[in-house]
């Protein structure tokens, strides 16, 4: 037996269950990317708004890239089981606010269409940050990605996010539909603003007057989004089935702690997230700063050190004092960057400290280090940055970009082979071999990389400088011992 609409009704009385009628939801919101996080979080935010009887805001999910979701769910009716774990402790939950979902490459029109009805007034996303085509280097639109040359020939069968979104735009433009604001939930600096930027910057080299339009028609808020959701492995699904009696291919997993601000600037109206839990902002800027430094950067760090010295899990590495202690030091030179209040900032890294410690959710430093070539200019080298305009300690992040290079080189410090799941990186052909190149070498040559690196770090002597020592450090007593000799921090 299956998780489906036909099948609620035998669940336990244990499981929570969607509280209202989904034969009665309409569809206000389409969803770009409808991955884990989106599931543990956004889906879950309006589930609770639907059970107060806002019955115009359904999801439709749609991927952008592959099958699982759909052939998951779909069979399904949409429904999917949120587990909530704690150290010791699980809840589960029924979530019923997504309909079905679509693959966009079966039928790019299908998703045009639905894109185009005046039903949909919202449209949100969780691409990654590769799903943008900026250059990272710049905060441009990469006018030479593939997918954007593609949709730029053929924008009626597009390929990524900013072509459907486009053309859709140029549809409902044309056809005098209400626009729908666009939402990012992506962890990216000012996500609704780069989203903005690419966007037009795509827009102009197909029509100038539909990039004004963009520019003066669309909305783009900002949000930060925050919790942990691991990826759900097959013991997690047997675990689920039993506890449900029933199968569900797909269920999610998360931590109790679940937040998300949004700028409260919505063209055609939305659902009452703040009765949800949802904070509305004028500006999302400051908790944004202090959620990709305090936690994406300190968890990039983790997964770059944890993958070095054998640790598989964060609950692990946090668990070891050394690696503990380069994050608390880490804490300590990235607050004073930060625009939130200082005591707030603390009392965050106090509840990262509790989250990074729950050992129910087996988050795993190989998912966290996926796409890291993309991820550290934001989470890391943004702060760095800031801390050397200001004079300000900042050892603990350049010893975390020693470290992600390092875990860059095929082997971790016991010999043992370290994939990479970093297409973006891996396409790059000037990587050195680790293993034989000097320490200095290859710091170097991975200061070449501008799209990580941009033009300024590598011409900053005493980055560069202390980069090589961070580096060379590691490369001679692997990462822990670097930790402990204390030489690089």
């Amino acid at each position: 037996m299956r998780l489906s609409n036909t099948t609620l009704s035998k669940l336990g009385s244990g499981i929570a269950k969607p509280a209202y009628d989904r034969s009665v939801i309409t569809p206000g919101i389409l969803h770009l990317g409808t991955g884990a996080f989106h599931r543990a979080h956004q889906a879950v935010y309006v589930d609770d708004c639907l059970a107060r009887g806002e019955t115009d805001w359904g999801i439709v999910g749609t991927s952008l890239r592959s099958t699982e979701t759909r052939d998951a769910l779909n069979p399904q009716d949409g429904l999917y089981t949120l587990a909530v774990r704690d150290s010791g402790s699980e809840d589960l939950r029924i979530i019923g606010s997504i309909s079905g979902v679509t693959v966009a490459p079966e039928d790019p029109g299908a998703l045009l269409a639905r894109l185009s009805d005046p039903a949909i007034r919202i449209v949100t996303l969780t691409i990654t940050e590769k799903g943008y085509a900026v250059d990272l280097g710049s905060g441009g639109l990469r006018q030479d990605h593939p997918d954007v040359a593609h949709d730029l020939a053929n924008p009626g069968s597009p390929r990524s996010a900013l072509g459907f979104l486009v053309e859709a735009i140029d549809r409902r433009r044309k056809t005098g539909t209400r626009p729908f604001t666009l939402l990012s939930c992506d962890n990216l600096p000012q996500n609704g603003r780069t989203l903005r930027r690419v966007l037009t910057e795509y827009a102009t080299l197909r029509d100038k007057d539909l990039a004004a339009f963009i520019r003066g028609e669309i909305s783009f808020p900002s949000s930060m989004v925050d919790r942990i959701v691991p990826s759900t492995t097959d013991a997690d699904r047997a675990t689920t089935a039993a506890a449900l009696g029933m199968t569900d291919a797909w269920p999610v997993l998360g931590e109790p702690f679940t937040q998300w601000v949004i700028e409260d600037r919505f063209i055609s109206g939305r659902p009452r997230l703040e009765e949800s839990g949802v904070e509305f902002a004028e500006d999302v800027e400051p908790f944004e700063h202090m959620k990709l430094r305090l936690l994406n950067g300190t968890h990039s760090t983790i997964a770059a050190v944890g993958r070095l010295s054998g640790h598989e899990f964060v609950s692990q590495a946090i668990g070891d004092h050394l690696v503990r202690g380069l994050i608390e030091h880490y804490w300590q030179c990235v607050i004073p960057t930060l625009s939130i209040p200082a005591d707030r900032a603390f009392d965050y890294t106090r509840k990262l400290l509790t989250r990074y410690e729950n050992t129910s959710l087996h988050h795993r430093t190989a998912q966290i280090a996926s796409d890291a070539s993309q991820k550290l200019p934001q989470r890391i080298l943004s702060p760095i940055r800031d801390c050397l305009a200001r004079g300000l300690p900042c050892d603990p992040q350049i010893f975390a970009v020693a470290a992600w290079i390092r875990s860059c080189g095929g082997m971790d410090d016991r010999g043992n082979p370290l994939p990479l799941n970093d297409p973006p990186f891996q396409a790059w052909t000037g990587q050195p071999d680790q293993r034989s190149a000097p320490p200095d070498g290859v710091v170097d040559a991975f200061l070449g990389l501008s799209a990580v690196f941009g033009e300024d770090l590598p011409r900053n002597e005493g980055f560069a400088a202390r980069l090589k020592q961070a580096y060379g450090s590691i490369a001679s007593k692997g990462v822990l011992g670097a930790i402990q000799s204390r030489s690089p921090l």
